[in-house]
């Protein structure tokens, strides 16, 4: 039977070594510091070194990588793929990465996909992402977490709605890392030997503020109630918009618009969402980035990678009008959350 991750529970049995560290969700604070040669500037992970061969195994799979961010004194890199199910709709699973300024990782962390859901009895499937990724840089680490939450999940019981602090957690240790894992977190992982004392926030190069942007959603039909609100909608067209924040400044932006192609000519005008353009985003990215969205509305097709120094990632829904005529919906996300800034 198919069960959420959310919500499991029941009779799972706590693997590994009692008493051990647990690794947990670190909190916003780790970025209440002044700035400290803050660069939000995307690039490609470095080759070679430490960075490379964690994500090398995630690549090789499919998943796009890319470094979000750095500062003086570490770097994030961020890890996405698209796992589509039979109704074509998209489950996104992410692992995000932090370095050291030696390029030593600090910290990782591997959610769970965001349908959360898998088989009784079968091992979630952040198994799948971590094990390679941590093999490649700690010997024996991969083979390691595998067996913690294949064991984990086999104990799985009859399902019961629980608390989600009060949720089963296994946590192991070895000479590289404490780890911890739980249905709802998936796998967090927290280097002995290597620690980051100012996490990178920076968003600048790409986004604007929420404040200056709320105007132009309202002009563009989204409900927004900021502060506090940090999700929009757009009752006539089902569409959304919605942000993760540092302060008032945006980190992350998604948002879905249709499309519609007839004859070769797009029928949906963005500026229906957006009459002056996405000024969400600085006017450095803007245009390269807006021409990127267009280009798959115009094919109809998914996209992840970097625009301009910005993450952008589009995932189109699509279905045949007639002939070459196309539908699509496109989800769309343009730069990477802060890991330890997200909802709990």
């Amino acid at each position: 039977m198919t069960t959420v991750l959310a919500t499991i529970l029941g009779s799972w049995a706590l693997t590994g070594c009692t008493g051990q560290p647990e690794p947990a969700r670190p909190s916003p604070t780790v970025y209440a510091h002044p700035a400290a040669d803050e660069n939000s500037v995307a690039v490609p992970v470095p080759a070679g070194g430490t960075a490379a061969a964690l994500t090398r195994p995630l690549t090789q799979a499919g998943w796009f990588c890319a470094q979000a961010r750095s500062n003086a004194d570490g770097r994030a890199l961020w890890c996405r793929i698209a796992h589509r199910d039979e109704s074509d709709t998209v489950h996104p699973q992410v692992a995000q990465f932090l370095l050291d300024r030696d390029g030593r990782l600090a910290w990782a962390w591997f959610p769970p996909p965001e349908d959360g859901t898998y088989q009784q009895g079968e091992p979630p499937r952040v198994v799948d992402a971590a094990a390679p990724a941590l093999a490649a840089i700690w010997p024996g680490a991969g083979d390691r977490a595998r067996q913690e939450i294949d064991d984990f999940a086999h104990d799985l019981g009859e399902p019961a709605v629980r608390r989600s602090d009060d949720l089963p957690r296994a946590a192991w240790r070895d000479e590289h890392a404490d780890y911890g894992f739980s249905g709802l977190d998936g796998l967090l992982v927290t280097a002995r030997d290597a620690s980051v004392r100012r996490w990178p926030f920076g968003a600048e190069h790409y986004a604007t503020t929420m404040s200056s942007a709320v105007d132009d959603l309202l002009a563009g039909g989204y409900d927004c109630f900021y502060p506090p609100q940090e999700s929009c909608t757009r009752v006539r067209s089902n569409g959304y918009f919605r942000v993760t924040l540092r302060q008032d400044q945006i980190v992350s932006a998604q948002f879905g618009i249709g499309s519609r192609i007839e004859s070769g000519r797009q029928r949906h005008a963005l500026a229906e969402e957006f009459p002056h353009g996405l000024t969400f985003l600085s006017e450095a990215v803007r245009r390269p980035v807006t021409e990127r969205i267009e280009q798959s509305r115009r094919s109809g097709t998914s996209f992840a990678g970097i625009v301009a120094g910005t993450i952008v990632v589009i995932d189109a829904s699509r279905g045949a009008v007639d002939g070459d005529d196309l539908v699509a919906y496109l989800d769309i996300q343009i730069g990477a959350p802060l890991a330890a800034a997200l909802p709990v």
